[in-house]
């Protein structure tokens, strides 16, 4: 689902404020996107947002996590994440959880209880859900909010799409932010094919070629091609020298060079050994 967690992340870069409001944060004089790093890291939020709300002396830090279906493993990360705010701010953060579709699973509790071994210790934590399926889409539209746009395809549409679709291709060619105009109507289509796969409601959003012309979905479409050449170099591999070709994931994952991988997967089919192709994944 890397296409819908690229997407949520440049919103959450971009227009952080609305993702507030689907939490239900109001009153927000300013907000920031801040860098998800945590001192003691082992597994980051989505995104980290900090926002002035009216009547807070101080500004409050919102971590975000977004999923596309309720997995169960989603909950642990809640509880890893905001374990790992706590150690490096020394107070519990505001964490807010968006679910964009039901996916046929049990929805998330938004709580967790934990207790050691012996029982001598216990933890329990409960925070923000929104269930995007849940919201009525007018109600998004009603915010007048261009930041909110992406999100009203997941939400709950009474009626045929197609109004509530070209309602969302107005507001952005009305109210989006001259630099947002070629990505919002790419990100809205990309979370909009988790509900539909209709190509006439993906033409109201914007032509395939005025798609392909917005910079997140180049990125997305970039990073997708090396996730391609990674998994075929791992294939070759261990269709050659066996399972311990698998050891090498983790360094194919690391490279970022077009050139590189393409050379690695020239170099895969012909190398005498698997030593002689680690050689090459070095820096």
């Amino acid at each position: 689902m890397h296409e819908y967690d690229k997407s949520s992340k440049w919103l959450i870069e971009h227009h952080g404020d609305s993702i507030l409001r689907l939490g239900g944060v109001r009153g927000i004089e300013w907000w920031r996107s801040l860098q998800a790093e945590l001192v003691q890291s082992r597994r980051l939020p989505d995104g980290l947002i900090e926002a002035k709300l009216r009547r807070k002396a101080k500004p409050v830090r919102f971590p975000v996590e977004i999923s596309t279906y309720p997995y169960r493993r989603l909950s642990e990360q809640v509880v890893e994440g905001t374990v790992l705010s706590y150690l490096d701010r020394g107070e519990l953060p505001e964490v807010l959880t968006l679910v964009l579709h039901p996916g046929g699973r049990k929805g998330v509790a938004g709580v967790a209880d934990l207790s050691s071994r012996h029982g001598w210790t216990r933890l329990h934590l409960e925070w923000k859900v929104v269930e995007m399926w849940t919201i009525p889409a007018a109600d998004l539209l009603a915010a007048d909010d261009v930041g909110l746009i992406p999100w009203v395809p997941l939400a709950k549409i009474d009626g045929p799409p197609e109004p509530i679709f070209r309602e969302c291709r107005t507001r952005i060619d009305r109210d989006a932010p001259r630099g947002d105009r070629e990505n919002l109507p790419g990100v809205t289509q990309i979370l909009a094919h988790l509900n539909y796969n209709d190509s006439r409601l993906f033409q109201i959003l914007g032509r395939r070629k005025a798609m392909i012309e917005s910079p997140v979905l180049k990125e997305l479409m970039a990073e997708n091609t090396r996730k391609t050449m990674q998994a075929s170099i791992l294939e070759v591999l261990a269709g050659r020298f066996g399972r311990e070709a698998r050891s090498l994931r983790p360094a194919l994952k690391a490279i970022e060079d077009d050139k590189q991988l393409k050379n690695l997967l020239n170099q895969c089919g012909k190398c005498p050994d698997l030593e002689s192709l680690k050689k090459l994944l070095e820096p």
